[in-house]
């Protein structure tokens, strides 16, 4: 038994995860190269290797005839006879070659072709590996900037997080622990090469998973998401079961699981809204916080109109604009949105098919609100006026 071979087959498996029956299968390569490198040819050499002791040998074929003419392929009847008195002329003779009688140059290309067999075979592992990973999101250590670019350690290989997959304002110290979505794994002949993202829209989605056991298992299922990178990101969420409530499950209990991923997102605000197969509640659900008059959706077109009371307006919009980028990313739709006052002058609630006056009672209880909390103002400054008065009509008395 090759004990030494043995364990050292052992090894490479263990730590390189390298199979047994592929690195026998580069020691027998390695030997006909040796022996075409030695003989000049190595077409009549066969290997002959036990798997389970590693005991191996090296047999030349040659066939028995009368008049030698070619040595390397040929052997006499008389030194056939010599070997085992039943060989005849056309039999086959396996003589064994012995592997120590190589030169230098032959044994070291042998050894060449083991090693060059052991790097192949480890990139190969490395891109099986990591190729599952891909679409997924995986730790790693910041090494260091290339240009513009950051080098991240993700354990046996190294990402590149390009300028474009980074999030605007985001910097990163060497040693700095962070996750990264794998976009792809190309396979090249210095190992897999990674790219990796922080602006992904799937990043989000996958954070909840880690940190929302119900996502994970898919009690709550993430129908949709639109993200700007460093800003702000709404996500539509819709729970498959009737006693779980999705959004609160994401949120979690005041507020710790959401908080976790904006932590890792370094403070990028996140809103969580309810999935609808309605467009037009989905539509009013994406505009949130800002709150909404009437919403007619065009499921053709895919193409949206809503009215929103003339103090939301602002809020339905969002700075810039973001708030409904955000809503028409999520749903899918084009969406025109229009205040109270426009619409009325538009003519927009006639089109919509309401009735006159119906637009008022469509919005009463914003309407209400906002009549409560003038009044409520009104009071308020009443009572001021009052205690001031009576405070003036003290002072005087003093006086």
């Amino acid at each position: 038994m090759n004990k030494e071979l043995l364990e050292a087959l052992g090894i490479l498996e263990k730590e390189k995860n390298i199979s047994k029956a592929t690195m026998l299968e580069a020691i027998e390569n390695s030997l006909l190269t040796a022996c075409k490198n030695h003989f000049g040819r190595a077409d009549n050499i066969k290997v002959n290797i036990n798997p389970e002791t590693c005991d191996f040998a090296v047999l030349a074929e040659k066939e028995v005839v009368e008049e030698v003419e070619e040595p390397l392929v040929q052997i006499s009847l008389a030194e056939a006879k010599m070997i085992a008195p039943r060989y005849e002329i056309g039999d086959v003779v396996q003589l064994p070659i012995e592997s120590k009688s190589f030169g230098r140059i032959a044994t070291q290309n042998a050894k060449n072709v083991i090693l060059q067999k052991i790097r192949e075979e480890e990139r190969k592992v490395l891109y099986n590996d990591w190729y599952t990973m891909e679409k997924d999101i995986v730790p790693g250590v910041v090494q260091r900037y290339l240009g513009r670019n950051v080098s991240i350690n993700l354990g046996k290989v190294d990402a590149i997080l390009s300028e474009s997959e980074q999030v605007r304002g985001e910097v990163f110290q060497p040693t700095e622990r962070i996750k990264v979505y794998v976009l792809e794994v190309k396979d090249t002949t210095k190992g897999p090469r990674i790219s990796v993202s922080r602006t992904h829209p799937d990043l989000v989605k996958r954070l909840f998973e880690l940190e929302v056991a119900e996502v994970r298992d898919g009690t709550v299922e993430i129908k949709s998401i639109a993200r700007e990178a460093g800003s702000r990101t709404k996500i539509a969420v819709k729970s498959n079961d009737p006693n779980v409530d999705p959004v609160g499950a994401c949120v979690g209990l005041n507020g710790a699981r959401v908080n976790s991923v904006v932590s890792e997102l370094r403070g990028e605000k996140i809103d969580i809204i309810n999935w609808d197969d309605n467009p037009a509640y989905l539509i009013e659900n994406a505009l949130s916080p800002a709150k909404v008059i009437c919403v007619v959706a065009d499921e053709e077109a895919r193409e949206a109109q809503v009215i929103v009371p003339d103090y939301q307006l602002s809020l339905a919009i969002g700075k810039e604009g973001q708030n409904a980028r955000l809503a028409a990313k999520l749903t899918g739709y084009k969406i025109d949105i229009k205040s109270e006052t426009q619409a009325r002058e538009l003519g927009l609630f006639e089109e919509m098919g309401l009735e006159p006056g119906m637009e008022e009672g469509s919005y009463e209880g914003y309407q209400e609100d906002y009549e409560a909390g003038y009044d409520g103002y009104e009071e308020q400054s009443d009572n001021n006026q009052n205690d001031y008065q009576d405070g003036y009509e003290d002072y005087q008395g003093e006086e």
